[in-house]
């Protein structure tokens, strides 16, 4: 089952998608509060300097924004500590002010329309990531929530930053084999064991995975536990490695300062 978008559901979405048409075909306007901008797919000045973007050092690892910069190549205590199942993380925002906003506006508001301006925010983050990839595989939902929600976000984005990219997309490369409760509905540390042996990659997806560097994508990163349960699922088909690549993340600063 394609993960990006039931077009025999538009009926039941005709409000939802006659307001992603507005977006497109009508006067610019911001990408999160709606107030008329200059150009097509754009924030306004308020929106824009309520964007947490990550410009600044970063952890190679987790890709979380650092106190100080000791320049390249510098690994977080915390990343040390815990080392990632995956390679490397990159993602272009913090979770939080016009981020946040963007992010909700896609799940829930159905604003399918923000996910080529939000990839083109992840593929600039991850630029370094993607030269290297052989594939890029979304986070998929569990069946159930597919069909309630009609769409997956992070298929969305690997398309859009396939299309920016070049790098081909395995859509369908990790299955969510069994329901999950939503992750924001429970403590962080249940978080790893609601998750655990959720994933597997299809039989007839491996030759997707064995022996391909993997950009894993999803949209928001909490505290690591989905993605990681994926990544576990890609290695386990002999992934050569597996980086992970998101809009958003959230980011505790005290836990990365060095």
């Amino acid at each position: 089952m394609s993960q990006i978008f039931d077009f025999h559901s538009l009926s039941a979405h005709t409000k939802n998608m006659a307001k992603a048409m507005f977006h497109l075909v009508l006067p610019p306007r911001c990408l999160a509060c709606d107030d008329m901008v200059a150009n097509q797919g754009g924030l306004c000045s308020s929106c824009w300097a309520e964007l947490p973007l990550i410009d600044g050092p970063v952890c190679q690892r987790t890709g979380s924004p650092l106190a100080f910069d000791l320049g390249e190549a510098i690994t977080s205590a915390e990343a040390i500590a815990d080392p990632p199942l995956y390679l490397k993380m990159r993602v272009a925002s913090r979770y939080d002010g016009t981020a946040q906003k963007l992010i909700l506006s896609v799940k829930f508001h159905d604003r399918l329309d923000l996910a080529k301006p939000l990839a083109g925010f992840m593929a600039r983050a991850g630029s370094s990531l993607l030269e290297e990839a052989d594939v890029l595989i979304p986070v998929p939902l569990h069946r159930s929530r597919f069909i309630s929600r009609r769409f997956n976000q992070a298929a969305l984005l690997s398309r859009e930053i396939g299309n920016l990219s070049g790098v081909p997309c395995a859509l369908e490369a990790i299955e969510r084999i069994r329901p999950t409760r939503q992750q924001t509905s429970i403590q962080c540390n249940e978080r790893y064991r609601n998750v655990e042996g959720a994933f597997k990659v299809p039989a007839e997806q491996v030759i997707n995975v064995h022996g391909k560097r993997v950009v894993l994508i999803d949209d928001v990163v909490t505290t690591g536990a989905t993605v990681s349960a994926c990544v576990r699922a890609l290695l386990r088909e002999q992934a050569a490695h597996v980086d992970v690549l998101a809009f958003a993340k959230v980011v505790d600063a005290d836990r990365n300062l060095i």
